[in-house]
Parts: C-alpha cells; sequence; structure tokens
C-alpha cells in the first residue's frame, strides 16, 4: 500500500482524554470525583481516518480547516509528527478548532464536552481548500469526503470536490452525515450507517428486508456504484452494481467504545479497493476491523500487519 496515495477532505477534529479513577462523590453535586491520572491527546474526525490510512502504510493526504488556536496548532503538529502531509490544512481566523474532551474513569466513560464551531467556513477559505486539493488531484488514488456536520461542506463545495475527483478518474468514498446527506451524488462509494439512513428516509430498520430497500433507495437515489450500509451488531449491507446484495455479518464482540470505528472502516474500504480487492473483500475487512476498534477504548488505528491478519482470517 506504499505506492497507494489517498486524500481526506472534510471536517477534522482534535480528540482530547483525561483518564484515572473515581472512588468517591463530589459533596458539591451527586457526580463522581475523578483522579486525572493521564492525559492524551489524538487525531479525530477526518483526521483519524488519515490516521489510520497511514497505519496501513498508504501515504495520506488531509484537507480541512481549523482555527487560530492552540488546538489546531496541536493538530497539525500531530499530523506531520505521524508523517501525514497537512498542507492543505486551511487556518481559518477567529473559528474554534474542533475539541471532544472525554473523560474516563476506572475504564468507563464518564462525560464527554464539546468546543467547536459549526458554521459553515468563510468563502475565501473555501476558495483556498478547494485550490489545495486541486494541486493535488492527479497525484492520488483516492478520495475520502469525510463529513461530521462541522462546516466544511455545502452542496456547492460537495459537487465541486465531486466533479474534480469524477474529471480525473479518482475513485470517491463518502462518509455523511444527515445535514448534506443527498448532497454525495455520483459518488463511487457511499458509506451511511443505520442512524444516518433511517433519519434521511424518515424510516426505520428493523428487518434484513427494510435494510436492503433502504441500501437500494440510496443507490438509486444518489447514484453511487456502491453503497455499504453499516449497521452496527448487525454487520454490513454491499450493494453494487451488477452483484446481488452482501450481507457481512458481524463477529461477536464486547464493545467498550465506538468512537473511530466509522474512520477506520471508510479508510480501510478506500485503502483496499484502491490497491486491487473486490468490494465485498474491502467490506469484509472493514467490518472485521471494525470490530477490533470498538473493543478497545479510544480511537485506535489498525495497522497494516493487522489487516494482514484479518485477510488471513477472512479467507480462511
Amino acid at each position: 500500500m506504499e505506492r497507494c496515495h489517498i486524500a481526506i477532505v472534510g471536517d477534522v477534529m482534535l480528540d482530547r482524554y483525561y483518564r484515572g479513577t473515581a472512588s468517591r462523590l463530589s459533596p458539591e453535586a451527586p457526580v463522581p470525583v475523578v483522579e486525572i491520572v493521564e492525559e492524551s491527546e489524538h487525531l479525530g474526525g477526518g483526521a483519524n481516518v488519515a490516521y489510520n490510512l497511514s497505519s496501513l502504510g498508504v501515504q495520506a493526504s488531509i484537507f480541512g480547516v481549523v482555527g487560530d488556536d492552540r488546538s489546531g496548532e496541536h493538530l497539525r503538529l500531530l499530523l506531520e509528527g505521524l508523517g501525514i502531509e497537512s498542507s492543505g490544512l486551511i487556518v481559518q481566523r477567529g473559528r474554534t478548532t474542533t475539541v471532544k474532551t472525554r473523560v474516563i474513569a476506572d475504564g468507563q466513560h464518564i462525560v464527554r464536552a464539546d468546543q467547536e464551531t459549526k458554521e459553515r467556513i468563510g468563502s475565501q477559505v473555501q476558495k483556498n481548500l478547494l485550490a489545495s486539493l486541486n494541486e493535488k488531484i492527479e497525484q492520488l488514488d483516492g478520495l475520502i469526503l469525510q463529513d461530521y456536520n462541522k462546516g466544511v461542506f455545502s452542496p456547492e463545495v460537495i459537487e465541486q470536490i465531486l466533479s474534480l475527483a469524477l474529471a480525473h478518474n479518482i475513485p470517491t468514498f463518502v462518509d455523511p452525515k444527515f445535514e448534506n446527506f443527498f448532497a454525495f451524488k455520483a459518488s463511487t462509494l457511499f458509506k451511511p450507517n443505520r442512524k444516518e439512513t433511517e433519519d434521511a428516509l424518515q424510516c426505520r430498520l428493523t428487518t434484513l428486508d427494510d435494510k436492503l430497500k433502504a441500501a437500494h433507495e440510496l443507490k438509486s437515489r444518489l447514484r453511487s456504484r456502491y453503497v455499504v450500509l453499516t449497521l452496527g451488531s448487525d454487520g454490513m449491507i454491499l450493494v453494487g452494481s451488477d452483484d446481488d446484495p452482501v450481507l457481512v455479518p458481524t463477529r461477536s464482540i464486547q464493545v467498550a467504545d465506538i468512537s473511530g470505528a466509522g474512520d477506520t472502516v471508510i479508510a480501510i474500504l478506500a485503502a483496499a479497493s484502491s490497491v486491487g480487492a473486490t468490494m465485498r473483500e474491502a467490506v469484509e475487512l472493514a467490518n472485521h476491523a471494525a470490530g477490533i476498534v470498538c473493543e478497545q477504548v479510544g480511537t485506535v488505528p489498525v495497522t497494516r500487519q493487522m489487516l494482514v491478519t484479518m485477510g488471513s482470517n477472512v479467507h480462511a
């Protein structure tokens, strides 16, 4: 995968963790007192997708927007420390870099506090972002669009990015959120989860028939080549251009933390298919990897060696 170059464009964020122990309640309110023993910062959102790609041996480039604040600088330094190309990270003055702060006590998630700006990025920042992507587009083997509804994407930006990729024959992989859900038209692969799909289609995905109908409807309405519907403990459904739908069941796991699982899935789908795997093989690998990530607390990437082992297990 070393020769593979994949870019991520979208919302980036910083994941901050405070870990400690809790053995008593506060006298001020009925809440636990957590004695912090460890603080750490990690890449989140689109930046975590880049981290996953880098861990797989893929050359990763990130395109997004941060604020002119300390958290934005920390995020850039983390990217550079991992060898992830970050010249496409645009600074917007006055904007708050998205930070999700989690407090973990004795392995249990106690609370999450978010700092962020959700307003759309400014017009000049938008132009700078698109210009930066345009400079790199011919070098890419794949492009991931990672939407967290934090302001980078608008229907106009989405259309320009997908048109640019199409003009250069670059496969596009979309991880959507509700606000721009139906703006991502004619992508190579569209990967919503259960809740996003239920919200967008205003339905409940209870039976297998419900899920298959939803996946086919999304494929038809969005004109995507593939739709991969992720269903948590129910696995994934792949709907493609020619073959029958594929249901990939999940393995039995002990879920510790689901954060970052979707980032891992889209990274592996893009990386595996970009180096010649069939989409079914890519989905099977991504499904297995998501289970491994969910068994660990915090955002944890899947490494290339783990992927090789998973590939052996998938085809055993």
